[in-house]
């Protein structure tokens, strides 16, 4: 067995302070998404359903900057919405891993396609290996990838560069992952044209991402998904300073959503926590090869915390990092590597499994894997599987976070 963090939260809501109101016991709920089909030309769909809510209250969808998802099978994609970057959900909601009103959301690290992860691709529906089933299992699952989807570009004037075809994202849906943040220090590594490749590709694949887009509000913006009637916002967000002066998006260039522009990144979860009573922000962030976080991480957690967010997951390290409570906001500082091109600090990785539940705590669990000589994670068992959740475990201490909620 894998040791399980108790987590305090309550309808579902991580932090019984930040509760919204209760809605009706059954309510229609009208969802307005702005589809944009090409400027000047903006389309306004409004689709109606009835949902049974059974927990905390759904906000209605405000404006151009969110797209909600329906609860149904992988195929049925909503309509995109090009500057939200919400490309249609990848997801199973309703998945048979939760039990009957819980919620599932499942974490992984940094994703790659080259070298060695390069030949995965030849058969997308493998790529990941028998991890899959891990994901699969979760009503939602999101992962860092970390590369541009281009066959183009100019390369930038920094020492790796990554890119990726376009079969990446089947590989990714087919692996049971549902969202990438793509707010990192290697999307742009092939330019303004890369990025552009890469946005048009993410959208040709009805993939949703976050952290990236053809301006800052689009960079920014959360992604908007409803799960068994509780809405979640996501958000993507880089604190590399690598390049981050030109990577940044801004009001007339495209770009990635980065803390360089701290005001804008606090005013994005703060807008995101007003649209959705759950808020998760998926960082890019650390110092390379180490386990511990660095100021910079331990000072931006804070301050995200106190802007809203109820769950905060992290990358870049190459290394786990420790995770935990900080007050009321669940932090996860660093998943390491996961699907991994080359070796690397650590082969140390896993899935990080969220649980919300209806009326009881939410709950942790940390699968433990480790990244194998084909650069796919496979999950730990038995006496390995227990080393390593205590080591995970063990590395809350260095991340200053606590056991349990305050």
């Amino acid at each position: 067995m894998v040791p399980r963090v108790s987590i305090d939260a309550d309808d579902m809501c991580v932090g019984a302070a930040r509760h919204a109101p209760r809605a009706p016991t059954l309510g229609r709920i009208a969802a307005s998404v702005q589809v944009h089909i090409g400027a000047p030309y903006t389309v306004l769909v409004v689709i109606s359903r009835v949902l049974a809510v059974t927990c905390t209250g759904l906000a209605l969808l405000i404006g151009a900057s969110c797209t909600t998802a329906p609860s149904a099978p992988r195929a049925a994609a909503p309509a995109s919405q090009e500057t939200s970057h919400q490309a249609g959900l990848a997801g199973k909601h309703g998945s048979a891993g939760s039990a009957p009103g819980s919620i599932t959301l499942a974490f992984a690290g940094d994703v790659n396609f080259a070298g060695r992860t390069r030949r995965l691709l030849a058969d997308p529906a493998t790529a990941f290996g028998p991890i899959t089933g891990v994901l699969r299992s979760a009503d939602f699952a999101a992962v860092n990838l970390e590369t541009a989807v281009t066959g183009g570009g100019t390369p930038q004037p920094k020492t790796y560069h990554f890119r990726a075809p376009a079969d990446a994202f089947a590989a990714l849906r087919d692996a049971g992952i549902d969202l990438v943040t793509m707010a990192n220090n290697h999307v742009l590594d092939y330019g303004q044209a890369g990025l552009a490749d890469t946005l048009a590709a993410a959208r040709a694949a009805r993939f949703p991402y976050v952290g990236i887009g053809v301006n800052a509000n689009a960079a920014w913006s959360p992604y908007l998904v409803t799960i068994k009637g509780v809405k979640i916002a996501i958000i993507g967000v880089s604190q590399v300073a690598e390049l981050a002066g030109s990577w940044v998006a801004t009001s007339t260039r495209p770009g990635e959503a980065n803390a360089i522009d701290l005001g804008r990144t606090l005013a994005a979860v703060r807008s995101a926590r007003r649209l959705a009573p759950v808020v998760i922000v998926f960082m890019h962030w650390g110092t390379e090869g180490e386990a511990c976080p660095d100021p910079a991480q331990l000072s931006l957690a804070r301050q995200l915390a106190a802007a809203g967010a109820s769950i905060i997951v992290g990358a870049h390290a190459h290394m786990l990092q420790g995770s935990g409570w900080l007050g009321r906001t669940f932090v996860a500082y660093g998943l390491g590597n996961f699907l991994w091109w080359e070796h690397s600090y650590s082969t140390a990785t896993g899935v990080l499994e969220l649980t919300l539940h209806p009326h009881a705590p939410l709950t942790a669990r940390f699968v433990p894997a480790v990244v194998s000589g084909t650069g796919q994670p496979i999950a730990d068992h038995g006496a390995a599987a227990r080393q390593a959740a205590a080591q995970y475990a063990s590395l809350r201490a260095c991340a200053e976070l606590a056991p349990r909620t305050s």
